[in-house]
């Protein structure tokens, strides 16, 4: 039930780890912290984290004649959440299936969901290129998806996995919109310092190498710890952050 959905996002990395429910999450708040209407898609299987980071872990997911309803971050009704961690009867509880159930679930996820008129639908992937990735572009044929935000860290071996994704979005066509840079330096709590603890531009030297814009850097930054679990978005939090001036012009470039 994409229909109504105006625009669709991926966010991807051939890394786990790096970050991408976070980006995802925050991409999120972001668009919605500028009056849009906003969906975002958990369809990592094995390892579900919006609803944790979202403050939604408690919510069940229930089925209407059109389909499932997502969870509604408030009753304003900006914000829609679907995840399988809404159908998992506890948090520990893991998903040991292959790849053909695997593919069953995401297709339910992208055809039967009901959510209704969307400015934007942001997708967050599991890491790699396997199954999941594949289905999600077969679904995806006859509906338009603006691209894919690939998410990388300064790390060497982090970048190594991120080549071979910006390989696969060549290969299945997928428009790739830019490469941020997560957990770009440790910003302290004390004096404000970023201290660069990792390697420090892999993304932008990448993003030349694969001739595709750079996004910006986040780094790490400990207040941002205080916004799990909640809706709140870095851009009301945190306005005054490099990770929120990173957000927002994220958000001017997916925008215009």
């Amino acid at each position: 039930m994409l229909d109504a959905v105006k625009h669709i996002i991926l966010v991807l990395s051939g890394k786990g780890g790096v970050g991408k429910s976070t980006v995802s999450t925050q991409t999120a708040l972001a668009l919605r912290e500028n009056g849009l209407k906003v969906g975002l898609l958990d369809i990592d299987l094995c390892g579900p984290s919006v609803p944790y980071l979202l403050g939604l872990e408690q919510c069940e997911v229930y089925q209407c004649e059109e389909g499932w309803v997502p969870i509604y971050a408030d009753a304003s009704k900006t914000l829609a959440v679907m995840s399988i961690a809404f159908l998992l009867k506890n948090r520990s509880d893991p998903v040991i299936w292959r790849g053909p159930k695997k593919t069953m679930m995401i297709k339910k996820f992208l055809n039967d969901v009901k959510w209704d008129d969307l400015d934007y639908l942001i997708i967050d992937t599991p890491p790699g290129t396997s199954d999941e990735h594949i289905t999600v572009m077969e679904c995806m044929r006859d509906v338009r998806c603006d691209g894919a935000i690939i998410v990388t860290t300064p790390q060497c071996v982090a970048l190594d996995d991120v080549r071979k994704e910006l390989t696969f979005c060549k290969k299945t066509g997928i428009r790739i919109l830019g490469i941020l840079e997560n957990m770009s330096g440790f910003v302290c709590p004390s004096c404000s310092n970023c201290t660069n603890i990792f390697s420090s531009n892999g993304g932008v030297e990448l993003a030349k190498l694969a001739g595709v814009p750079h996004l910006g850097t986040v780094p790490i930054d400990p207040r941002m710890g205080v916004l799990t679990g909640t809706t709140s978005s870095v851009l009301k939090e945190m306005p005054e952050s490099n990770t929120a001036a990173t957000f927002k012009n994220l958000i001017q470039k997916i925008v215009d």
